[in-house]
């Protein structure tokens, strides 16, 4: 798939060929949303808790006589049915972790990579970079390139200038090629694409680098 390339003004300069085995691949949308979730339940802390009627820190006492009274005979006021009381079946701490096998994950990356492409969503320059970590310089640069669309811009490695410029942008964000994940790709509706971050993809996604 041949693609143009701009530069950061959003004029044309070239052509470049994407990857087949990354940017064609099939489409596997159950593999995306498996990727996805898994994604999603492993950010989870899972440190939520309820207390359970032995943890409520309340009297001991039995709350009123055993007889005579014409109500039931409740010996705690911990009991989950009333107010202040223990939680019946509450959440516990635990662990959301999914495991997937690393050629799976690569594969839903690939797929995800294959529908942006096919729909014309990813944007690839020669190269992103800015003069000062300005707001205003990163937003000028993402509107020439991708207009007013929400816009994740792939780096090669560790820009200090860049991710300070873009960070402010309620539209926009910055990633790391090499932390590429679902997620990031199918909640944006533009990939800025530089030709360093392109080659980060292809030594990691590309032919022969499943392992």
């Amino acid at each position: 798939m041949k693609v143009p390339v701009r530069n950061i003004a959003g004029k044309e300069l070239d052509s470049v060929e994407l990857p087949a085995d990354i940017f064609e691949a099939k489409i596997n949308i159950d593999l995306m949303h498996q990727a996805y979730v898994r994604q999603m339940a492993n950010a989870r802390l899972g440190t939520h808790k309820a207390l359970t009627r032995g943890e409520i820190n309340r009297t001991k006492a039995k709350w009123y006589r055993q007889k005579g009274t014409g109500r039931a005979r409740h010996g705690s006021r911990n009991a989950p049915i009333f107010v202040g009381g223990g939680k019946a079946h509450g959440p516990r701490p635990r662990s959301y972790t999914q495991a997937m096998p690393r050629k799976m994950r690569q594969a839903a990356l690939r797929s995800a990579l294959s529908a942006l492409a096919r729909d014309n969503q990813i944007v690839v320059v020669d190269q992103f970079t800015l003069a000062e970590p300005k707001t205003r310089l990163a937003a000028e640069a993402l509107r020439n390139l991708t207009g007013d669309a929400s816009t994740l811009v792939l780096l090669p490695g560790r820009d200090e200038v860049v991710e300070m410029g873009v960070r402010n942008l309620p539209n926009a964000q910055t990633l790391h090629a090499r932390y590429l994940n679902v997620r990031d790709l199918l909640t944006h509706d533009k990939i800025v694409l530089p030709l360093d971050a392109l080659e980060v993809i292809r030594a990691w996604l590309g032919a022969g680098q499943e392992g």
